[in-house]
């Protein structure tokens, strides 16, 4: 306990505790704010124009944040992210109720998980944007805070809390079906497991996760299981002589993610547990963790693993790491958190003159609405805008120019947004230099280059695009027609 007392002693009372979470929540408030939207929040906000059970690249919990925070504060940054903070801080307290609950540590050692996981790039970052991920990592840490209680309690109801948890991160992203098979094996191949399964309260959490999960079954039976061919295509790849770059892609983007010194500790903490693993919560914690590993391990074999997949196993490693972090952690505490305060700083400031592949915020943030008003403006009154890309046009309708926005991909078909019948219409086509084949001869005619216009920051570009006279062609097909969406109109409030 000495060690505990003297690691956890720089942050004084839990009133300074209380402080310093409450101040941190600001500040990502603050961020959320200011910070602009990216092409991929640009187009969950779509979403949430067009509420339902799934879409094509995940399930709907993401809309359905957007559209509660958008509700409150109107179709802005802060709107698409307000949840996200505020998850982040409800989050964090679970985290230490669950590292209290599972390992049976004293208070300063689950404070000390909850720091570990904060001070990650992957919350850090996750806190202030709003992608599916940020729903996902809430409630699985609230299903391990509730299985916690199930086996710090030996109450059973905990478990239908589980099941609710569970349901609604599979409704967030769908490699929450990773960690939940997990389950089944703790449940089957561990004593303490073993003796829940005599009791209704397992196969009650298992219903009430489907009952939750149900809507977006049907909506991908609806659709021709669209959603799970996508996402379930790229597990099938088997390309071993690439490994070692995928593998290596792998543990960089982790350690990029996690930053370096708590992505050791993360590491070290499970796979301590994995060696010595006795009590009931120790055994849950790897069972849900290291299988879901191997996975990401094995589709590195195949093809690139991109570095937010692993993001959902944080937690967890972060509850095993945290009895072991006493001399390392609180240095990696604070690189992470210097470190996320650079990217904070840099996403609403932009002072660091970093070179244009290392910085993100330049690629994925800068100059949106610089653009989309450019564009208007070369458009002229009236004359609508379209992209055949789905972030940029997301960006366009978002940025809020007054001119009606179209998107043109085959992906739209399964939006319930408009699909407008306009025949021959002259519109101003947005296109990233970065395509090097034409425009749909399909559904554009009179193909006219105007202009090429600069995405970025002063003096530093993002992207470059090329701006076309278009007209759609009269009397699209149908399965053309609906390849065509209007997107929604922003209201600011």
């Amino acid at each position: 306990m000495a060690g505990e007392r003297r690691w956890f002693a720089p942050l004084g009372s839990p009133l300074l505790v209380w402080s310093l979470l409450a101040a941190l929540t600001f500040l990502r408030l603050l961020v959320a704010a200011w910070s602009p939207v990216s092409a991929d929040e640009a187009y969950y906000w779509t979403w949430s124009h067009a509420l339902a059970p799934g879409y094509l690249d995940h399930p709907p919990m993401t809309a359905l944040w957007i559209a509660a925070g958008t509700f409150l504060c109107g179709d802005t940054a802060l709107g698409i992210r307000l949840l996200a903070p505020l998850a982040a801080t409800l989050g964090t307290l679970l985290l230490a109720g669950a590292c209290r609950d599972l390992l049976a540590t004293p208070a300063a050692v689950a404070i000390r998980a909850a720091i570990l996981l904060n001070a990650t790039l992957l919350l850090g970052v996750g806190a202030v944007t709003m992608t599916p991920d940020t729903p996902l990592l809430f409630f699985w840490t609230a299903a391990l805070a509730a299985f916690g209680r199930v086996i710090a309690t030996g109450r059973g109801a905990w478990w239908l809390a589980a099941g609710v948890a569970i349901g609604l991160a599979m409704d967030s992203k769908y490699t929450a079906l990773l960690t939940a098979a997990g389950l089944p094996l703790w449940l089957l191949l561990t004593a303490a497991g073993r003796r829940w399964l005599f009791t209704p309260w397992p196969w009650l959490a298992a219903a009430l996760a489907l009952l939750l999960f149900a809507p977006v079954l049907e909506w991908n039976a609806a659709h021709a299981w669209a959603s799970f061919i996508r996402q379930g295509g790229r597990t099938g790849d088997w390309h071993p002589a690439r490994a070692v770059r995928y593998l290596a892609e792998l543990v960089g983007g982790q350690a990029g993610l996690a930053t370096p010194i708590i992505f050791v500790l993360l590491v070290c903490g499970i796979g301590r547990l994995a060696r010595r693993a006795a009590g009931p919560g120790e055994t849950l914690l790897v069972a849900v963790t290291l299988p879901a590993a191997l996975v990401f391990v094995q589709h590195a074999f195949g093809d690139r693993v991109q570095a937010n997949w692993p993001g959902l196993l944080y937690p967890a490693c972060a509850i095993a790491a945290a009895p072991i972090a006493r001399r390392w952690g609180r240095a990696g505490a604070m690189l992470g958190f210097a470190l996320t305060g650079l990217v904070y700083l840099q996403s609403v400031a932009a002072p660091l003159p970093l070179p244009r592949p290392l910085d993100v915020t330049l690629m994925r943030l800068a100059g949106w609405p610089a653009l989309a008003a450019r564009a208007a403006a070369i458009a002229g009154p009236g004359v609508p805008l379209v992209a055949d890309e789905y972030g940029l046009a997301s960006e366009l309708a978002f940025a809020g120019t007054g001119h009606a926005v179209l998107a043109a991909e085959p992906r739209w078909r399964l939006f319930t947004l408009p699909h407008p019948a306009l025949g021959s219409v002259r519109m101003l086509l947005v296109r990233s230099t970065k395509r090097k084949d034409a425009p749909d001869p399909l559904l554009f005619s009179d193909v006219g280059r105007l202009a090429t216009l600069d995405r970025g920051r002063p003096g530093r570009l993002a992207e470059r695009y090329t701006l076309y006279r278009v007209t759609l062609r009269p009397g699209l097909p149908a399965n053309l027609g609906t390849e065509l969406a209007l997107l929604p109109v922003p209201s600011r409030r």
